[in-house]
């Protein structure tokens, strides 16, 4: 149960750690091979085992480059390009099973497995394929053509593109209601234009001359490329009110709706990573308590084993427990003399003593070397002046 409900802590909420922990007793409280799931959830999470892969996807990608050069794919390169996408298949498989084996449920309840399971059955349909067969050949480069999609393996592995596109993905919904309201734009405009300048004489039927291709136009101006061209051909057909209508919707087009949808999916990527903030904080504070939970019974098992051990006192128990203790277990401390700003004081304050001791040792020494100076000249004027008092009494 631990190493399925840690897997789970990295990916979701404490709340869907309680419902993972259900579903675990449900499908695997039978299960046999303990040894086995810890020893495969120790190489998936391994930072050895994320480099591997990610090296993979970039060798992947380079052969993928390789390949469209006709001599490199049929002659110079072919027997190691085809090892190379093997080894390549047979990594992408291993990694497919290994993440199938530690979390069957919630494998396909994720939209980004489910995208990498059928990426890795589009990889081996190449396989079953006859090439010597002309008929099928154009099938069996379409396929080889799907591969380039292996490459957005690459996303997983990479926190910041997962967000970004989870974040996108969020934001279709609002996405969707500004296309709806500019597909509502163009279609207006769409008919007053074939109204306008889509007769057959003296009109430009090329452009307006029906719904499809006012629509094609618009999409031109509503981008605002090669919209100069297709307002000289109305300006040649002497159309006066022509570049009011194209000044009016390129302004709604392109500088209101263009920009609200970039505008959209800014503010959406902006909640969605201050989503993440929040969810990570109550992670964090869930593994505190969790902690704090474990510490606390500790305590209470060890005042339990007081009354029925030979320790006499309870310092002698937490002493005896404290050697029991490793450098790497953690704890949380809640004490004011155990916060960080604390010790950053204590410790700028000894710093600051040592110096004043310091300065304190330098003026002792400076004393000391005045004073000696002073009774060095002094016995010179003593010794000096009994000299002179013994020859005047001569």
């Amino acid at each position: 149960y631990q190493p399925f409900c840690d897997n789970s802590l990295r990916k979701q909420d404490f709340s869907g750690c309680r419902f993972n922990s259900v579903l675990f007793f449900l499908f695997f409280s039978r299960r046999r091979d303990p040894d086995l799931y810890k020893f495969v959830e120790n190489v998936f999470y391994h930072p050895l085992f994320k480099s591997v892969m990610i090296s993979s996807i970039m060798l992947n990608a380079i052969f993928l480059s390789l390949e469209t050069d006709y001599k490199v794919r049929y002659e110079n390169l072919f027997r190691i390009r085809c090892v190379a996408d093997l080894i390549i298949l047979a990594i992408y498989t291993t990694e497919f099973l290994m993440s199938l084996y530690l979390d069957p449920i919630n494998y396909w309840k994720d939209g980004y497995k489910r995208f990498d399971a059928t990426v890795l059955f589009l990889a081996y349909l190449p396989y079953t394929i006859d090439q010597s067969n002309p008929q099928r050949h154009h099938i069996f480069t379409m396929l080889k053509g799907f591969q380039a999609l292996r490459v957005l393996k690459l996303l997983y592995y990479s926190p910041g593109i997962t967000n970004l596109m989870a974040a996108m993905g969020q934001t279709v919904k609002n996405v969707i209601y500004v296309l709806v309201l500019l597909f509502l734009l163009m279609f207006i405009f769409a008919i007053l234009g074939h109204g306008l300048y889509g007769h057959d004489e003296g009109g430009d039927p090329q452009n307006w001359g029906s719904l499809a291709a006012a629509f094609f136009t618009l999409f031109s101006l509503v981008t605002v490329d090669g919209w100069t061209d297709l307002q000289e051909e109305l300006d040649n057909k002497k159309f006066v009110t022509s570049r009011t209508f194209t000044i009016v919707f390129i302004l709604l087009g392109f500088f209101v709706f263009f920009n609200m949808f970039i505008g959209v999916v800014i503010m959406d990527i902006q909640q969605y990573e201050l989503k993440l903030k929040e969810e990570r904080q109550v992670t964090l504070i869930a593994k505190k308590q969790a902690i704090l939970k474990r510490q606390q019974e500790e305590i209470y098992e060890l005042f339990n084993l007081q009354k029925s051990t030979e320790y006499k006192t309870f310092d002698e128990m937490v002493e005896s427990f404290k050697k029991s203790l490793l450098h790497s277990d953690p704890m949380i401390l809640e004490d004011f003399c155990a916060s960080l700003p604390f010790i950053d004081l204590y410790l700028a304050s000894l710093d600051r003593q040592d110096a004043t001791v310091y300065k304190l040792q330098d003026l002792y020494y400076e004393m000391v070397a005045i004073l000696t100076t002073l009774l060095y000249h002094s016995q010179e004027k003593f010794l000096h002046s009994l000299q002179c008092f013994k020859g005047k009494s001569k």
